[in-house]
C-alpha cells in the first residue's frame, strides 16, 4: 500500500510538472489568404485550469466569405503526462446544423464517436489521437523529434492517420506583422504518388512550438495559408 501510494504522488507529480512546463492561456490570430488573397481571420484560444483544457478557434469570413459565416471548433479534454486527451470535440459552421460535426472520445472503452445530423458512426480509438483542434497545442507537450511522426487525428466526420516529415529543425521565417522565428518545418508526407493536397506547419521553437504559418494546398491546387498576427502566451 505504501509504494501504491508513492506511484501515485509520483504520477500526479509528472503530471503537474508537464501542466505547468506548458502556458496557460494562449491567444493566437491568423490572416488567412486564398491564392495569396485575404479571405479570413483566424483567431484562437487555450485555456489550461485544474487538470483541463479547452481550446476554440473561430474563423470570420472577409468580404464575400462572411456570407458563409462563422466556423467554429472546440475541443476540450484531460491534461496528462503525454499531453492532451480529447474528451469532446465539435465543429460548427455558420447557422446550417447540418454541417455541424460532433466527437466524443471514450478512452476507458477505446472507441470514437462520430456524429452529425445524419448519421451516428462508432470507430477504433488509437492511442494519441487528437482532434482538428488539439493536435496543434499538443506539440506544446511533446515538441517533434526523428525524422518523422505519425498523428491520428479526427475531423468529426472520421479518424485519419497523417505521418508528416521533419524537413528543417532551425528554419527561420521572417513573418511582416510578427518578425522572425526559429522553426520547426513539418510536411505531410503524400499518401501516393497521384496525391495532390498538401499540408506544411511552422512551429515557432521559441514560442512553446505553437504554428506560426500553416500551408494547406487541396486536390484542386486552392493554397490556404494562415500567418500569424497575434501571438500572447501565458
Amino acid at each position: 500500500m505504501r509504494n501504491f501510494f508513492k506511484l501515485s504522488c509520483l504520477l500526479l507529480l509528472i503530471i503537474s510538472q508537464g501542466a505547468n512546463a506548458a502556458p496557460k492561456r494562449v491567444e493566437l490570430v491568423y490572416q488567412a489568404t486564398r491564392n495569396g488573397q485575404p479571405f479570413a481571420t483566424v483567431t484562437e484560444s487555450y485555456r489550461q485550469d485544474k487538470g483541463r483544457y479547452h481550446i476554440e478557434s473561430v474563423t470570420n469570413g472577409i468580404g464575400i466569405y462572411a456570407l458563409f459565416g462563422k466556423r467554429r471548433l472546440i475541443s476540450e479534454g484531460e491534461i496528462t503526462a503525454d499531453g492532451l486527451k480529447p474528451s469532446h470535440f465539435e465543429l460548427h459552421q455558420g447557422s446550417d446544423s447540418n454541417k455541424s460535426l460532433f466527437a466524443d472520445f471514450n478512452w476507458a472503452a477505446n472507441t470514437l464517436t462520430l456524429k452529425n445530423k445524419a448519421e451516428t458512426n462508432i470507430v477504433p480509438l488509437q492511442k494519441g489521437t487528437q482532434d482538428l483542434s488539439s493536435f496543434a497545442y499538443q506539440f506544446m507537450f511533446a515538441a517533434p523529434t526523428g525524422e518523422s511522426l505519425d498523428l491520428p487525428v479526427t475531423t468529426g466526420k472520421k479518424l485519419n492517420l497523417y505521418r508528416y516529415l521533419l524537413t528543417d529543425k532551425n528554419e527561420v521565417l521572417d513573418l511582416a506583422s510578427t518578425g522572425k522565428f526559429k522553426t520547426v518545418h513539418l510536411i505531410k508526407a503524400k499518401e501516393s504518388e497521384s496525391s495532390k493536397d498538401e499540408k506544411e506547419f511552422w512551429l515557432s521553437t521559441d514560442n512553446h512550438h505553437l504554428p506560426v504559418r500553416i500551408l494547406m494546398i487541396d486536390d484542386k491546387g486552392i493554397k490556404i495559408e494562415q500567418s500569424l498576427t497575434h501571438l500572447h502566451v501565458e
